[in-house]
């Protein structure tokens, strides 16, 4: 059997004791390895980023930036230790994607800031740096406290507890904050606001999973079969309702689509994955449908969302205030990349409002072109697929949820906002994970990162039974 150093003893059929042929296999190590490999790789290229746009946007390289680099890169180094001691069979791929992608943002931040003219050290690219050092000590904080992911089991409906509050923050007077028309900000006098529902879809999605573990049962066996599917007696339909009650209430009362649809397609995915029944992701979806086509008859701003969705190029709605501008500019600017991009530094993406959160998309895809967008959006989908991997690898159906629920989350966030700014749905402000500035967003993911390395250890030192020939 393999203990934890990666030793693995061939063990009889019968289950007697070991033979003797035995075979050492340093797995552990050889993960740890493969990981500071790829994480050297991860800063080479960031590094190389910055420089791109220095001598693409200067004509010159500032090594000011390349320092704050080195350390955070010392940080991601420091994670990395951290693993080979306390989660040695954590899968070696998620720290190093999420170290590039992070990486790539900063230097088209900072590329957009020297289009502004404001790189010095209270720019958007230094907040982003120190708000990612910030993120990467959460995640080792995340690694060395939650030693087992089966602890958060326990916390189920405190988790849930913790979501709604976090929720509730932005309505507080005097703490929440109202930016570009959406209440979902906190912040006290002058201090950074924070986007305190980054953090709940983390809480939700351990709720969902404690949830769903303790009553699947009836959520899953018991219905009434309509063409060829069961589907769940009226009873049973009340948490699906509370969540969609919940999502239309961000919708309502801090008019956000991105982050209404994003906790309900959480939850819908969970409860699918938990059932197996199609049944459910049928009515969830005619429930979010419903109530968005209520919601843009009704509600200003979501009806002005869906007007510049579907007439982005009509002039009144283009020149509007609040109008279909922003939109457009980051079509123009995807059109301008073309194929290969203009190169680092050499775009123009400072012309579409907010390119450094909202568009940050559309600057990298300006600059890096179709090629370069391809290849960041593999990054996304190699993560979203070892997250997937990891939970369906559980050998427990919290960790399972939990797993699935944690990656479908990030997959679906960049799908709401790719699918904005390429017109294909309403745009809905969510910020990028990883990319777009933003240090509420930055946490939250690599928390999440955390715990799917968390996870991924946990399922890798399961013992094995390994036969020797």
């Amino acid at each position: 059997m393999s203990n934890r150093a990666g030793t693995t003893a061939a063990v009889p059929p019968t289950g007697g004791p070991p033979t003797s042929g035995v075979r050492r296999i340093h797995l552990p190590q050889k993960l740890r390895n493969i990981e500071l490999a790829l994480l050297l790789v991860a800063c080479g290229i960031n590094a190389g980023a910055i420089v791109l746009v220095q001598l693409g946007a200067l004509g010159a390289v500032d090594t000011q930036l390349i320092l704050l680099g080195v350390g955070l890169s010392v940080l991601v180094i420091g994670l990395h230790v951290a693993m080979r001691f306390v989660a040695r069979d954590a899968d070696p791929f998620l720290l190093p994607i999420a170290t590039v992608l992070n990486g790539i943002g900063i230097a088209e931040i900072y590329r957009i800031d020297i289009a502004f003219g404001d790189a010095g050290w209270d720019s958007a690219a230094v907040r982003q740096i120190a708000w990612s050092a910030i993120a990467i000590v959460a995640a080792i904080a995340v690694i060395l406290i939650v030693r087992n992911h089966r602890v958060l089991f326990k916390y189920t409906y405190l988790s849930g507890l913790v979501a709604v509050l976090l929720l509730l923050l932005p309505l507080v007077p005097g703490l929440g904050r109202e930016i570009n028309g959406a209440r979902v900000w906190i912040g006290i006098g002058d201090i950074a606001t924070f986007q305190p529902g980054e953090i709940a879809k983390i809480a939700l999605a351990v709720f969902f999973a404690g949830y769903l573990v303790r009553n699947r049962d009836s959520l899953s066996m018991v219905g009434t079969k309509f063409l060829g599917m069961r589907f769940p007696r009226a009873r049973d339909l009340g948490p699906l309702l509370v969540v969609w009650a919940l999502s239309m209430s961000v919708i309502v009362f801090q008019r956000d689509l991105g982050t209404a649809l994003l906790y309900f397609g959480l939850f819908l995915v969970m409860l699918y994955v938990a059932t197996s029944r199609l049944s459910w992701v049928l009515l969830g979806l005619g429930l979010f449908f419903a109530g968005a086509i209520v919601a843009s008859q009704t509600l200003g701003y979501v009806n002005a969302r869906f007007d510049n969705w579907l007439n982005a190029f009509d002039q009144d709605i283009y020149d509007a205030v609040g109008g279909s501008f922003q939109l457009v500019q980051g079509l123009f600017g995807l059109a301008n990349g073309g194929l290969i991009g203009t190169g680092l530094g050499q775009g123009r993406p400072d012309i579409t409002p907010v390119p450094q959160s909202d568009y940050i998309i559309a600057s990298l895809g300006e600059e890096l072109g179709l090629a370069g967008l391809f290849a960041i959006f593999m990054l996304y989908a190699l993560l979203v697929a070892r997250g997937f991997r990891i939970g369906f690898a559980g050998q427990d159906d919290f960790g399972k949820l939990l797993g699935v629920g944690l990656a479908f989350v990030v997959a679906l966030q960049v799908f709401i906002v790719v699918g904005g700014v390429t017109r294909v749905i309403p745009l809905t402000g969510l910020t990028t994970p990883f990319l777009a500035a933003g240090g509420s967003s930055l946490v939250a993911n690599w928390i999440i990162v955390a715990l799917l390395l968390r996870l991924s250890d946990t399922v890798r030192n399961h013992p094995r039974l390994v036969i020797d020939g």
